[in-house]
């Protein structure tokens, strides 16, 4: 394969909501560029980038899939990326790495949630986007309304590159805005078309639209805005210069139409992505942090050091282990040693390949700017960055969204834990939005992701894997006891048992302590009554006490313990039995100081268009939440609420149906409150139940 300089590369990510088309898009192009000869589609499972079993079985993109071509003598590195927003990081990598992004919007359903995501988090990496009407074929298009729509959503500057000449079934002719014609495309999905004059109304709305095009190209370049004044217009060799400007500032978002699976508009587009799409060298400096220091560091894409960033890890039977990556300086080669400045390890880079789904074409080379996979490196992950040993510097990971539901899972065979702690570190190693810990308070693992889909398909991949199967279960919620009032007590403990005897006498007082400040052990001994040497001894005790909890198992916080007094025995105390004594004394005046249970609460965070705040707000009261506030951005409403994470089991789905799909919410642990009697009563009787 021929080697590829930066000005000749086109890194770009497919996006756009769920079952949007990108997927069949990357197929056609794929074709077209000679990469495969049939367009395949996602209801065969025949496509080259949704080649996982969970992809094919559900239909749907659950990877992030690298593919590449040539067009044009302009090499393609492009990423069909998931829609569905449970597996959200999964798009998230890839737009850190590209320079510009293809959304994709469905003829028939226009602008989706999902869309409104993806053009948020482009605008984030600040990358310019073009926007493709897909699946113009299909019945119930209507091409005005989704361009309106688009121009709600995304701004007045989103400019139609071409109009749809016999939009709906049969569709296979547009009109081409910047070159004044008609194009029609053949039937038989070859890609080929013919060319011809535009007349009556479309030669008028071309003219007007040409017009329009020629302003957004001028007000793009000063230069070019004078000459456009003086003269009225620009010469087709001013306004082709003018384009690749107007796109990369986005004075202009340029929307293209296309039908994918009859392979109608997709050689334009694709000669747009070829002749005007941004190149490395658009982004030509990135800017980093010297290892070991805050200071700042510019990577410029002409420096001769390696730097390279790791934005996606798979380990795949069929595939082995590959970390995908950007060269954004310097190149890299098979057999070179670069550093890993984010875990602090030297690598020796193997085979080098570029991929197109799972087919690897091997390469000896990739240069600034390119993409592409090495395999099996001993200690790198997702977000990490390698560089040239005399060129230490940090590039900025990829924020990832919290995760929003979680699920307790436990292995159905004994001796299965080793296998599932690896399973599960290696799939959080792929997917950075899967979360997982062992929690030994609640004696669980907990895992969390980004939906019910993300959480299924990965515990599907657990078992396909690593050959586990798990049990689901509700996670239990982490309550605290504490205390309301004071307490006392005096306890004795004795034990004669033939040989050695035990006793300890322990006087205790304890008191309630604001929320937050923790367990205080103070001593206030006067005399001889006890030996001080036993202090630590009782508040072992006592602190064993608090770790196990005295209502309901739960961990004992927020109180001042003060052991005043006792007694010992010249002979039989000890150690033990004034530990003994410790952990009775407290749970007694833990008993007689009104105790009470306390819950966790959340703050959330709930996304929603305006017509579903009612339905929301109202689910919120009625999981004992407050609305703490609302805010608006865009389109969107958002909601602040604080609501006990008890109520808060599966609540990502609960949104998801109340919403058809458009709201999202986060959360994230706020404080303790008092439980409500009547459920403190529950969690009392259910833990003693479980203890039975």
């Amino acid at each position: 394969m021929k080697e590829f300089t930066s000005e000749n590369i086109r890194n770009f990510a497919l996006v756009g909501h769920g079952t949007s088309g990108k997927t069949t898009l990357s197929e056609a192009m794929l074709f077209n560029a000679g990469v495969i000869n049939r367009i395949g589609t996602v209801e065969d499972g025949n496509t080259v980038s949704d080649y996982h079993p969970s992809e094919i079985e559900r239909q749907i993109s659950v990877h992030a899939t690298p593919l590449y071509l040539e067009w044009m003598d302009q090499k393609f590195n492009f990423i069909d990326t998931p829609g569905t927003s449970d597996f959200i990081g999964e798009a998230l990598g890839p737009l850190g790495v590209v320079d510009f992004a293809v959304v994709t919007v469905h003829g028939t359903n226009g602008v989706e949630v999902g869309t409104e995501q993806m053009v948020k988090y482009i605008s984030r990496h600040k990358i310019p986007k073009i926007l493709v009407v897909t699946a113009m074929d299909k019945e119930n298009v209507d091409f005005d309304h989704i361009l309106s729509q688009c121009r709600e959503q995304f701004g007045n500057n989103v400019f139609p590159m071409q109009l749809p000449v016999n939009p709906g079934p049969g569709f296979n002719s547009l009109v081409d805005v910047l070159r004044k014609e008609i194009v029609t495309y053949a039937q038989d999905g070859s890609g080929k078309f013919t060319e011809g004059p535009t007349e009556g109304d479309w030669s008028d709305q071309v003219e007007d639209l040409h017009e329009k095009l020629i302003e957004f190209v001028a007000e793009s370049d000063d230069s070019l805005l004078e000459k456009f004044f003086d003269q009225g217009s620009l010469s087709e060799e001013e306004m082709r210069a003018g384009l690749h400007a107007a796109f990369q500032n986005q004075s202009f978002i340029p929307l293209f139409c296309t039908a994918a699976s009859n392979n109608i508009g997709i050689t334009r587009l694709m000669d747009f992505l070829a002749k005007y799409g941004s190149s490395p060298i658009d982004r030509s400096t990135i800017t980093g942090t010297e290892l070991g220091t805050d200071k700042e560091k510019t990577i410029s894409l002409s420096g001769s050091e390696a730097v390279i960033q790791v934005f996606k890890t798979i380990s795949e039977a069929h595939v082995g282990e590959l970390s995908f990556f950007r060269v954004y300086s310097g190149s890299v080669k098979t057999g070179d040693d670069l550093y890993n400045c984010t875990r602090g390890n030297s690598e020796r880079f193997g085979q080098l390949f570029v991929l197109n789904g799972k087919n690897r074409v091997n390469v000896e080379k990739l240069n600034a700017g390119d993409l592409g996979a090495v395999v099996k490196l001993k200690d790198t992950h997702t977000g990490n960055t390698l560089t040239d040993p005399k060129f230490k510097v940090l590039l900025p990971e990829t924020e990832y969204p919290k995760p929003n539901i979680h699920t307790a899972i436990r292995p159905k065979s004994k001796g299965d834990e080793e296998k599932i702690s690896v399973g599960l570190a290696t799939l959080h190693e792929e997917d950075p939005t899967f979360i997982f810990r062992v929690d030994p308070e609640l004696k669980q693992t907990i895992v969390s992701g980004q939906g019910e889909i993300h959480l299924k398909s990965t515990i599907e991949r657990l078992k396909r894997r690593f050959n586990v199967e798990v049990d689901q279960m509700e996670p239990k919620i982490p309550y605290r006891e504490t205390i309301r009032g004071k307490g006392e007590s005096k306890y004795r403990h004795k034990k004669q048992s033939g040989g050695a005897g035990q006793f300890a006498e322990v006087w205790m007082r304890i008191e309630p302590k604001s929320r937050g400040e923790g367990i205080e052990f103070t001593d206030s001994l006067h005399g001889q009554n006890v030996d001080r040497v036993f202090v630590p001894s009782v508040e072992k005790g006592v602190m064993a006490a608090v770790n196990e909890g005295i209502l309901a198992g739960y961990r004992v916080v927020d109180l001042k313990v003060d052991f005043y007094d006792g007694k010992q025995h010249p002979v039989d105390s000890k150690d033990i039995a004034f530990q003994t004594a410790g952990k009775h004394a407290f749970r007694e005046s833990f008993m007689a100081a009104q105790p009470c249970l306390l819950e966790p609460i959340m703050d959330i965070e709930v996304r929603v268009p305006e017509e579903y705040m009612g339905d929301i707000m109202g689910d919120i009261s009625g999981r004992r939440g407050k609305i703490m506030g609302m805010d608006v951005e865009g389109g969107t409403q958002i909601i602040k609420a604080q609501v006990p994470q008890a109520e808060l089991y599966n609540y990502a789905t609960t949104i998801r149906s109340l919403t058809g799909g458009r709201g999202f919410h986060s959360e994230e642990f706020s404080h303790y409150e008092n439980v409500p009697k009547d459920i403190e009563k529950k969690v009392i009787a259910a833990s003693k139940e479980d203890e039975e």
